[in-house]
């Protein structure tokens, strides 16, 4: 199944929905190496091929800067003795960031206390124009009691006098407001000078606060990063951990098929050495049964690449998986607990919605030829696709292991994780919860040419 996909590059949308998460990932690795491996025979067959040619008129067209190789130039950064540091950076960036925020709240300062001595200089200016214009108003009164009651040289001199007391009044006047601009200006330089302190001093204590979140932050990190090293250590203890297993597995099978052979060899021999009166004559090969003839269709016939209807699923299981024993218990030969019929990816899904953690099932897939195993992970159900071939049952990908049976590939699982990082064991089967059970068309008598005559 997964030559065809490499071959066609296309994946049924079905076949996908039946795949699991892992067994996802895994297919589309391997389409991505195949699609990498295509490109590298394109790029082999047409390098002598190709010509460089001049850019037509009117396209645009890119030239990078050449180095003294003759390649493209690159500048990474930080290699240059004069490049800063990642901290270096980080840290200036605070500081302008710090200053920037200072620089905003003394000014946001310095306009408040501005607008506060502005309206202090105005209620000032009022009060002085007041009692100046309360002088003029009293140096009148006089002036019209000077010439109501005195005689024209008294008069005069009494004008004089208030003229005189008016023009001193004038320059007191001038003297107050000259020393009230010049007090409004030194306060105002105090005040900028307060402002130019306090700015320095907040823009250290907004840098200090910056540097200790981000020290927060670093430590939370390395906090972080040791626990998932922890995690990826752990993991990977457990990934080598399977693989010497399947190795030991893979060199166990070695071993038993060379002594099969060495055994085979063997009674050959002494066959060949008993029979004939010593010559080393080979028997006559009987010939094929009409039985034979028939499996050996059965086996060359192909099916297409994927079960046009439920009833295609069901003949291709009575005629090729039904006589394997598939979904049999090989110690009672009844039918295994774990077994069901065709049944959709929610039906399974509804079976195991209240079971405990490690419950499964092994459906027949509708979608695919093949059976689908279903299991009850922590926080959802996962399903795993069964691949079938003449060699075996093994999950769908490359470098799975291939067992014999399906009923062997469920029992070697019931101690050995699927996958290595999800840790799934096959604890508890769940078997039926209706009647009939689901698998009854699967499991009905086959009728045969000798039943029929």
């Amino acid at each position: 199944m997964l030559q065809q996909i490499l071959q066609t590059m296309t994946v049924d949308p079905d076949l996908l929905s039946e795949l699991s998460d892992e067994q996802k990932a895994i297919l589309f690795v391997k389409i991505r190496e195949e699609q990498v491996r295509r490109y590298n025979e394109f790029e082999k067959k047409n390098q002598d091929d190709r010509i460089p040619r001049k850019p037509k008129k009117g396209r645009k067209n890119v030239d990078f800067l050449l180095g003294k190789n003759g390649k493209e130039w690159v500048w990474v950064m930080g290699e240059h003795k004069k490049d800063r540091s990642i901290e270096e950076m980080i840290e200036l960036e605070i500081q302008e960031r710090a200053l920037k925020e200072a620089e905003r709240e003394i000014e946001e300062i310095r306009r408040q206390e501005e607008a506060e001595l502005a309206r202090k200089l105005e209620e000032e200016k009022e009060r002085m124009e007041g009692e100046q214009h309360q002088k003029e108003e009293e140096l009148r009164k006089q002036r019209e009691e000077a010439e109501l009651y005195a005689s024209l040289k008294q008069a005069r001199e009494m004008a004089r006098k208030l003229e005189e007391e008016k023009q001193k009044a004038e320059e007191e006047e001038k003297i107050r407001v000259e020393q009230l601009r010049h007090r409004f200006a030194e306060d105002q330089r105090r005040s900028l000078e307060r402002l130019v302190k306090d700015k320095n001093r907040r823009s250290s204590e907004i840098f200090t606060e910056y540097m200790c979140k981000r020290e927060e932050m670093e430590k939370i990190a390395e906090q972080n990063l040791q626990e998932v090293e922890l995690s990826w250590q752990e993991q990977e203890k457990k990934a080598k951990k399977a693989e010497e297993e399947v190795k030991e597995l893979a060199r166990r099978a070695r071993i038993e098929y060379k002594n099969s052979l060495r055994q085979g060899m063997n009674v050959l021999n002494a066959v060949s050495a008993f029979s004939g009166n010593g010559t080393n004559q080979k028997p006559p090969v009987p010939p094929k049964s009409d039985e034979l003839r028939k499996s050996a269709a059965k086996v060359i016939k192909k099916r297409p690449p994927r079960p046009p209807n439920k009833q295609a699923v069901v003949d291709w299981f009575l005629e090729e998986e039904r006589p394997k024993g598939v979904g049999t218990d090989p110690c009672t030969g009844k039918v295994a607990q774990w077994f069901h019929g065709v049944i959709s990816r929610l039906e399974a899904e509804n079976y195991l919605l209240n079971m405990t953690l490690g419950s499964y099932l092994v459906r027949v897939s509708e979608r695919v030829w093949g059976y689908t195993i279903s299991y009850r992970a922590e926080d959802r159900c996962k399903h795993f696709l069964v691949d079938t071939s003449e060699q075996g049952y093994q999950f769908f990908g490359a470098n799975q292991l291939v067992h014999r049976s399906l009923a062997d590939l469920i029992n070697f699982h019931k101690s050995n994780p699927i996958t290595v990082t999800g840790g799934e064991l096959l604890r508890s089967a769940v078997g039926q919860l209706k009647d009939p059970p689901d698998y009854q068309e699967l499991m009905r008598p086959r009728i045969t040419e000798s039943t029929a005559l």
